[in-house]
């Protein structure tokens, strides 16, 4: 497991009291959280638990039926104009990347950068835009390519260099190497890595990525029967009382994943 680097602790997501429902149907009853600056922070659980849903209510992008979430310090039901602010400041990869197909993939991370930033000049924005693709290691060539002349990784790394566009703080990531052979999404891993440490991001980072657990989060957060059921290192996550936790943690598979991420360290 990779280390965050040495901070005080601060925690730049605090969720509390959270409820999501749809129709009859409760997926979060009191769910409280906290993401502390600086780390990768994994979120796991069953299908259907509502790991997207609560990663959507934290980016004010689904209101909740009760609770209150701040992040940055900043309550995001408080208007248009702090929702704006949160987005300026937080980079979102979707699972399928949500690139626009008719854009290239210079225009496509060009796009947040002329949201935010409407006055800027058209030859800046496109340094800018490359500048980002080649952070993410793409080769510059691959910013003149549509989304469907990419490998699934390219893609993956395009939707990356738009998340990280306009410098963003806090970074949320949905199911970024689901798709990927195990080569592709331990290079994406290692890119993860890297831009945490380059540029002090923070990283919310949804997977059902055993390898991806153990390689680079800090912490794990697991969600069950509508809440954190636990949360924290690894080892104190695995140890949890859960029929759903010692199953995920204890399997075949999660030891194969231990076994590497302990050799990796």
């Amino acid at each position: 497991m990779v280390n965050a680097p040495e901070q005080s602790v601060q925690s730049v997501v605090k969720v509390r009291g959270l409820r999501n429902q749809f129709g009859s149907t409760v997926v979060h009853q009191g769910l409280d959280l906290d993401v502390r600056r600086g780390e990768i922070l994994g979120i796991v659980g069953g299908s259907g638990s509502g790991k997207s849903v609560l990663m959507r209510a934290i980016l004010g992008l689904r209101p909740p039926q009760a609770g209150t979430i701040e992040v940055l310090g900043e309550r995001i039901d408080q208007g248009a104009s702090g929702r704006s602010l949160l987005r300026r400041r937080t980079g979102v990869l979707f699972q399928d990347g949500a690139l626009f197909s008719s854009l290239t993939v210079r225009e496509n991370v060009e796009v947040p950068i002329k949201q935010h930033y409407p006055a800027m000049s058209d030859s800046l924005r496109r340094d800018l835009a490359r500048l980002k693709i080649r952070m993410v290691g793409l080769p510059v060539a691959a910013g003149a390519k549509l989304p469907s002349e990419l490998s699934g990784g390219m893609r993956k790394r395009a939707g990356l260099a738009r998340a990280l566009a306009v410098d963003p703080e806090l970074l949320f990531l949905d199911e970024p190497t689901a798709g990927l052979d195990p080569i592709g999404a331990a290079a994406f891993d290692e890119l993860l890595v890297t831009l945490r440490q380059a540029l002090g991001l923070t990283v919310f980072l949804i997977t059902h990525d055993l390898d991806t657990l153990y390689a680079i989060c800090d912490r794990v957060a697991v969600i069950g029967d509508g809440r954190i059921l636990v949360s924290g290192p690894l080892s104190e996550v695995e140890d949890f009382e859960h029929e759903w936790v010692q199953n995920y943690f204890h399997g075949p598979r999660a030891r194969a994943a231990r076994q590497a991420g302990r050799a990796g360290s």
